[in-house]
């Protein structure tokens, strides 16, 4: 009859010591030997006419050592469900019992295994927590530049003879060259269109006046001032390159156009708000500036989301069984770490453990599920979005067929499953909270968001 008793080596973590007689193994080692003394098939001897001394000797001992580890995995899964003990990951054997197994001479065997419990702990009263609500006011300025946004970006390209001014949009080709403007074989050749006031001043002067089809030939750092130097940069394709700077190119214009802007009409905005009645300029004005609001809105409660997982994570109280979780994590991988790996990693894995247990908790306590029908809406509310918000009705079956493919992916059914739950729990704990209001700017608003972002990473 196979025993284990519990012995404390550290802060929740237990030392078990499994005894496994002979009588717990034995009867189905012989069992299982005497079935594959029917089944095997071994050349020069008839099926099931096997001498039982050649089936011990070539099955005999990985057979005997899986049915002792069989019985150690049942033996110690009953005595974790009847202690109703709750533990991290799995036991982890302590020393190197499994050496002893010998075929030939069964006995009873005692096995050592180290556990980590997991702890109990009380979660922060988040109702009574200190929590703001970021509300940015939308200025005049906002709206005003919202709204030249939407003129320029639904305005009209008119093509125009000649350069003259810095806010025409010029076509084009960039072709790599030597110092002379001389063109290898094979050269790069790319087309891109820029306002002229992207190009470095010295350029800028040489535009006015050109025609479609005039060029000049100049160097990247020449042509360009930093920021817009990366973007061509990347869009050239050389963002690898350390000389791209260095380089030489052609760069001839195929096209003048200049953007006119949209009129602020009636037209513009049933284009903007189908059937929505914005009639005069100031329902437009008033449309753009919910928007707006929404937008900020929608910031300041990932903010919250913020604060309170800062909340949960630094106000709950949990102990750990650190000795055994670090054994735990230097056994995790391919290779064993090394201590000095292990301590490295440690502060990192603690605290995403920390969020586990925290979640779990508050999955737990209310009832929070996941259904696959959630998990559906997850995938097509995502694949719309990839596709630009594109108005697709639902009952098309290729969309169905793409749906359910994906329910066949086991990595994208858990991302999805976890970024959901992640998402309840958040709700969970935003019903909770009492923010207070807080009047901010936008800027003060991105800056102490990106603030907080670089501190983290």
């Amino acid at each position: 009859m196979a025993t284990v008793t519990k012995e404390n080596i550290g802060l929740l973590h237990e030392k078990l010591t499994l005894k496994l007689e002979k009588t717990d193994y034995l009867p189905a080692f012989e069992k299982t030997l005497k079935e594959y003394g029917k089944k095997a098939n071994i050349p020069g001897f008839r099926k099931g006419m096997v001498p039982s001394g050649l089936i011990k000797k070539m099955y005999g001992p990985s057979l005997f050592t899986d049915e002792v580890l069989k019985s150690v995995d049942r033996e110690l899964i009953a005595y974790l469900q009847n202690d109703k003990l709750d533990i991290f990951a799995q036991p982890l054997p302590l020393e190197a019992d499994f050496n002893q197994l010998d075929v030939h001479n069964p006995i009873d065997y005692t096995f050592h295994f180290e556990i980590g419990v997991k702890p109990d702990f009380q979660l922060p009263d988040l109702g009574k927590a200190a929590i703001t609500r970021y509300v940015v006011t939308v200025t005049d300025d906002m709206i005003e530049s919202e709204i030249t946004r939407l003129q320029n970006r639904y305005g009209n390209m008119k093509d125009e003879e000649e350069v003259n001014n810095e806010e025409q949009v010029l076509n084009v080709l960039f072709t790599e060259t030597d110092a002379n403007g001389n063109e290898a074989e094979g050269a790069l050749k790319k087309d891109n269109s820029l306002l002229v006031k992207y190009f470095a001043e010295s350029i800028r002067k040489n535009w006015m006046g050109k025609k479609t089809g005039d060029s000049q030939v100049a160097q990247l750092s020449a042509a360009f001032d930093e920021k817009e130097r990366e973007w061509i940069i990347s869009d050239l394709g050389l963002k690898e390159d350390p000389a791209a700077d260095e380089k030489y190119f052609k760069i001839e214009i195929t096209k003048i156009g200049l953007l006119e802007k949209r009129e602020l009409n009636g037209e513009f905005y049933e284009q903007l708000y189908p059937n929505q009645n914005v009639v005069t300029e100031g329902e437009f004005r008033s449309k753009i500036k919910d928007e707006i609001q929404a937008y900020w809105n929608g910031q300041a409660n990932n903010q919250i989301q913020d604060q309170v997982f800062h909340l949960l994570v630094d106000h709950t109280q949990i102990s750990f069984p650190e000795g055994f979780l670090k054994n735990w994590v230097k056994t995790q991988g391919e290779s064993p770490k090394t201590d000095e790996e292990v301590e490295a990693e440690f502060p990192k894995f603690l605290s995403q453990l920390k969020w586990t247990l925290i979640s779990d908790k508050i999955v737990q306590e209310n009832g929070i599920q996941v259904s696959p029908d959630e998990i559906r809406a997850f995938a097509k509310q995502q694949l719309f979005s990839y596709m630009g918000g594109a108005n697709l009705s639902d009952d098309q079956p290729w969309l169905t067929d793409y749906i359910e493919k994906m329910m066949k992916d086991r990595k994208y059914v858990e991302d999805s499953y976890n970024r959901i739950q992640t998402q309840k729990i958040f709700e969970w704990a935003a019903g909770k909270v009492n923010p207070a209001d807080i009047a901010i700017d936008a800027e003060a608003f991105t800056k102490m968001v990106e603030e907080h972002q670089h501190h983290h990473h």
